[in-house]
């Protein structure tokens, strides 16, 4: 363990490596121009920070140009001073809000490191999927640095309710009047609960409907007006890597609003109500493509049953799984407690591709590429699946890629007319653009950097842009020139830079009003080095 003394205070590995992060996200999307502040000379380039110091930089990191060098040791405060630094005047809120992101994501690590032997008896405990989505959540998300914060949760409610801890707890329930529910079907799961498991009167059945809530969110429920709260928990759950989605059985997971952002402050984790049939509605039409594509080892969570009773705190939705053995991809770069290295990828090659991590690896990028370059070619969709909403599927057979939460869905009804298919009435008109570079920018951000060559880096760092590109390359060659795969060629294989997402100047740091976005999860205005081209 590295500490180093700073200012009376001591600087841990964890923070050296939050440090670290915030500084390359910072000159990733270039805030306020950081990146004026490199210099290049005989020793090298560096970044000036607002102390005068200079931290190198090198290349080597797929999604920039240069990083900090690994021998460097950050304190986050002087980061966190050139950020204020170059800052406009119209951001302080944001500077400040970010600010608190670092310090939270910081806590959260340190309390990690310190529960961690305690963290390892509780997943030695676990098997199957709940095991894989408690290990993903060990895995920081690849571009943004704080991800480990989620705001409005103290140090104890993480420890308690989120996934890195392998925790598990009893939910809350409330009755909401029957009148304001709305309903995708009128029969709840077998396992909800009556009024009087909950503590509540049984006479309540005929009048209201009980919601499941978020322990962390039920003070802002019970002040819902005509919202009657319920007295007992019930139902004990395991939270899943999202940390608002928990585990009830081992095929069915429920997703309930939770009091908190995640990935910025503006990326609240509430359920807006017209979300749920926007998503139930994406994955219909998921399914009438997959229908016409056999093809494709492509399988869908079924998200087809939905509740809300029109409160972004008062909503749920209950997620079926497939039969078969499912791997979170963003659990794949996972490390083993005890194993010299290894991650849950090489345990998962052991068991079915002989041992093979670089096969199992090559696999996946080519269902994976396959899928959604069909989907961008012959439909004029992009899915917004990253790492966290796709997993492995093994069952009979060859893997699958499983897909869920699809409520981020792109779509261009042209193109999905010339296919014959009718066009979702989706409440969310950002769900619908005709613009083919407005789609090739999910694909590149979401689908080509997280989906495949995030994870492709982490395995295998050396060879990853040449597996990456190589089953990119295939899945277009299938389309010859068709003009959507030669627009998806240009913006790819051909690209001189590729499109980035502005996640933590969108997120947090500038107003919406200041950069104009109308999704904070669509903006771009960064771009970083075409890792495969020469690959």
């Amino acid at each position: 363990m590295t500490r180093e003394a700073r200012d009376g205070r001591e600087v841990t590995d964890r923070e050296h490596y939050l440090a670290a992060r915030v500084l390359n996200a910072l000159l990733r999307e270039d805030y306020a121009g950081i990146t004026a502040r490199i210099t290049r000379d005989r020793d090298g380039v560096a970044i000036v920070l607002a102390s005068g110091r200079r931290v190198g930089l090198a290349a080597g990191d797929p999604f920039q140009d240069f990083s900090t060098a690994r021998h460097e040791r950050l304190a986050l405060a002087e980061v966190l001073e050139t950020l204020e630094a170059v800052a406009h005047p119209a951001d302080a809120e944001g500077v400040a809000a970010f600010e608190r992101e670092c310090q939270e994501a910081l806590t959260a690590l340190e309390t990690h490191h310190r529960m961690r032997h305690e963290v390892a008896g509780r997943l030695r405990a676990r098997r199957g999927l709940i095991r894989y989505e408690s290990l993903a959540a060990t895995v920081d998300h690849p571009l943004y640095p704080t991800a480990r914060c989620r705001l409005g949760i103290s140090p104890a409610g993480l420890a308690a309710h989120a996934p890195e801890f392998a925790a598990e707890f009893a939910m809350r329930w409330a009755a909401a009047p029957r009148e304001r529910v709305t309903l995708s079907r009128t029969d709840l799961p077998g396992w909800w609960p009556a009024p009087g498991d909950v503590g509540l009167p049984s006479c309540l059945a005929g009048t209201h409907v009980l919601f499941p809530v978020h322990p962390l969110t039920e003070p802002l429920v019970t002040r819902l007006p005509g919202v009657v709260p319920g007295r007992e928990p019930y139902l004990t759950v395991r939270p899943t890597l999202s940390t608002r989605t928990v585990e009830v059985a081992d095929r069915v997971h429920l997703k309930v609003p939770l009091a908190a952002s995640t990935l910025g402050l503006r990326n609240r984790r509430s359920i807006k109500p017209g979300t749920l049939r926007d998503g139930a509605l994406a994955e219909s039409l998921l399914r009438r493509i997959l229908a016409r594509e056999p093809r494709l080892r492509v399988s869908l969570a079924d998200e087809q049953t939905y509740g809300h009773a029109g409160h972004e705190h008062l909503a749920w939705l209950v997620r079926g799984l497939p039969e078969g053995e499912i791997v979170p991809v963003a659990a794949l770069l996972a490390p083993l407690a005890g194993r010299d290295g290894r991650l849950v990828l090489h345990e998962v090659a052991e068991r079915h591709h002989g041992g093979d991590a670089e096969a199992l690896l090559r696999d996946y990028l080519a269902v994976l590429l396959e899928w959604n370059v069909t989907l961008f070619v012959r439909y004029g969709v992009a899915l917004e699946a990253h790492q966290q909403n796709l997993a492995l599927l093994f069952r009979d057979g060859p893997v699958r890629l499983l897909v869920k939460d699809n409520d981020g869905l792109l779509a261009s009804p042209r193109r999905l007319r010339a296919a014959g298919l009718d066009v979702p009435g989706f409440g969310d008109e950002r769900m619908l653009t005709d613009d083919p570079y407005a789609l090739a920018d999910v694909f590149v951000t979401i689908t080509l950097h997280l989906a495949a060559m995030a994870v492709a880096h982490g395995a295998l760092p050396g060879p990853a842009a040449t597996l990456v590109a190589q089953a990119l390359a295939a899945a277009l060659d299938a389309y010859g020139d068709d003009p959507a795969a030669r627009l998806l060629r240009a913006r790819t294989l051909d690209a001189d830079r590729l499109t980035g997402k502005s996640m933590v100047v969108a997120g947090t740091l500038v107003a919406k009003d200041r950069t104009g976005a109308r999704d904070v999860n669509k903006f771009y205005g960064t771009t970083g080095p075409n890792y495969l081209r020469g690959a």
